[in-house]
């Protein structure tokens, strides 16, 4: 008798152990990868949190089971969270409780503070437009020292490191913190000696990048620019005529290759063969190549330039009129033979 239940106690413990092996530490993931993310977002119900789950596990039952027995149904955080091929449920579940696992935000040649936030949500678990409201906040602008024309300069293009479950505005305010960090008192001289603020430094850059794809050029361009500042004359960039028509339309898709002499008179601020100086604000988010070509520039004494048809992406420089002239005759003899009216 006594050996009888030394047996059954024997397979009662081993059936135990079992059990909670297949629950706590049997393999259940259903991934081919070595491993994935789960994202679970603060604002989803416990039915889409376990769908999310689910989908990427062999046995559901067994992870509710061991998910009750480690208090996660009661303690779900957001965040993006790494599971290894191969993990069991207690595994699983402790990475889900502790493991939030930062990713790396990138943004780059926006044009419109609308494109910026689109673009960051589609990387982060906020909306584009609970971003928006958050980028527009007056006060904060206020406070810092921008508006609604030059909010675009506080947003350096780069890789940053967030968490995925990121609030909109931690992440605005680590913008902020990043683009003090890349004013140093370096580049705040040169700013200085140009006679430019950090915002205006930025405007121009955001020209000179639409106005050349050559990084090597764009120092030279800068100073076309800035020997135009000079002279106190209109900066007369396409470009700004570019944005102008985009804005004016509400048509930031339009593809315009060719500025015609009617886009010249075109009304607004942004519209540089209208007004003297600087615009408002960028007309696109500028690299930060093109905010040292500003900061750097190339000196030399010209004013004028054009495409050159012959170089591609390069430009014929000038300091007179009527070199000018010629080259542009050059350029518009190219774009005519091309058929590029528009």
């Amino acid at each position: 008798m006594k050996k009888v239940t030394l047996i059954s106690i024997t397979i009662a413990f081993m059936l135990l152990l079992y059990s909670y092996y297949n629950t706590m530490h049997r393999d259940n993931t259903n991934f081919d990868e070595d491993s994935t993310f789960l994202y679970i977002n603060s604002s989803d119900s416990i039915v889409n949190i376990l769908d999310t789950i689910n989908k990427k596990i062999k046995f559901p039952k067994t992870f509710l089971k061991a998910a009750k027995r480690m208090d996660y149904i009661e303690n779900i955080k957001s965040g993006r969270f790494r599971v290894y091929k191969g993990s069991g449920n207690k595994e699983i579940i402790n990475s889900l409780k502790f493991n939030n696992t930062p990713l790396t935000v990138t943004f780059n040649n926006k044009e419109r503070i609308q494109d910026l936030a689109g673009s960051i949500s589609k990387q982060i678990s906020a909306d584009s437009l609970s971003l928006l409201n958050v980028f527009l906040e007056k006060n904060f602008l206020v406070e810092n020292g921008f508006n609604n024309f030059n909010l675009m300069s506080m947003y350096i293009p780069n890789s940053y490191e967030f968490f995925w479950n990121v609030e909109p505005k931690i992440f605005r305010d680590k913008m902020l913190e990043e683009y003090d960090n890349f004013w140093n008192e370096d580049r705040i001289e040169k700013a200085k000696s140009i006679g430019l603020s950090k915002t205006e430094v930025i405007a121009l850059a955001s020209i000179v990048q639409k106005e050349s794809v050559k990084l090597d050029e764009r120092p030279v361009i800068s100073r076309v620019y800035l020997n135009r500042l000079k002279k106190k004359m209109k900066l007369q960039a396409d470009p700004t005529v570019i944005y102008s028509i985009k804005s004016y339309y509400n048509n930031f898709d339009t593809i315009i290759r060719r500025v015609l002499y009617r886009d010249l008179k075109l009304n607004s601020p942004y519209n540089t063969y209208k007004i003297k100086g600087l615009p408002p604000g960028p007309i696109s988010m500028p690299d930060i190549s093109s905010i040292d070509a500003v900061l750097n520039s190339r000196n030399h004494n010209y004013i004028f330039f054009v495409a050159d048809p012959y170089n591609p992406g390069y430009h014929l420089f000038a300091s007179k009129l009527s070199q000018h002239n010629k080259n542009k005759r050059v350029y518009t003899r190219w774009l005519n033979s091309k058929k590029i009216y528009r």
